[in-house]
């Protein structure tokens, strides 16, 4: 598949990683329909990108909103080839901290947003797509989910996130596998520290210190070379059931 001339539902578009992604899609020839919480930044995103662009408000956790991003990429282009879900929360919080043990409620929101947000999306495009007319491979789709190095490498704090980015990367065999008979593939990617609105609300003394531990290049990644990345996988055919480190051979420490 070819990102030109396809058309692509880009969750957790309106900033950071997804917004990169989007604007690779306009500037390979294709079309993109971004989906957003954040209205403000969706809505002048999509008007700088112009005409093959939309923005639509939908969160992830809703069925409806969703399927209303999806009808909306038929509607608005014709069809939906590819989707690449990049919405995401973290919440940093120690099991037991200095009032006891957290909240179970904040836990459930980081997997709910993350895990069954990104499985939410997978369903609901990977059915869309399932009717769409095979190319010259078979294929008919493609979905690229986001993952995290602390699928593997969770440092202290990071339990909820580590749980719902490690979710994103073990199912992501299993959904290639599910899905092959349709002509469609799943990648999951895992990026490192990158320059995301997440890293921005950190304070620089923590941002410094995951710098410190990137081998190279030491720097944050930019979300264009995340865009590059998904670029790739689209266009090659026997990237599949894989999840692709994007780090710089940083393996994070516990803290």
């Amino acid at each position: 598949m070819e990102v030109k001339d396809s058309v692509a539902l880009i969750t957790g578009g309106a900033s950071g990683l997804g917004a990169a992604c989007a604007e690779m899609v306009i500037a390979c020839g294709g079309r993109a329909v971004i989906a957003d919480l954040d209205e403000e930044r969706g809505a002048v995103l999509a008007e700088r990108l112009g005409a093959r662009c939309r923005f639509v408000r939908a969160d992830v956790t809703s069925a409806e909103e969703v399927s209303s991003a999806v009808s909306e990429a038929r509607s608005a282009f014709g069809a939906l080839d590819i989707a690449v879900s990049c919405a995401g929360i973290v919440d940093a919080a120690r099991v037991i901290g200095k009032e006891g043990p957290v909240d179970l409620e904040r836990f459930e929101r980081v997997i709910r947003v993350n895990l069954i947000g990104t499985f939410n999306v997978t369903r609901l495009v990977a059915a869309s797509m399932a009717g769409n007319d095979p190319d010259s491979e078979g294929e008919r789709g493609i979905i690229v989910n986001t993952a995290s190095v602390a699928a593997w490498d969770g440092q202290i704090g990071q339990t909820a996130y580590a749980a719902s980015k490690g979710g994103v990367a073990s199912m992501t065999l299993p959904l290639a596998r599910d899905l092959a008979r349709h002509g469609i593939r799943v990648v999951a990617v895992a990026p490192g520290v990158f320059e995301t609105p997440m890293m921005a609300g950190m304070p620089e003394k923590v941002r410094a210190a995951l710098v410190e531990n990137v081998p190279f290049p030491q720097r944050l990644g930019r979300p264009s070379e995340f865009a590059m990345l998904v670029e790739h996988i689209i266009d090659n055919p026997m990237l599949n059931g894989e999840v692709i480190r994007l780090d710089g051979a940083l393996r994070m420490p516990p803290r």
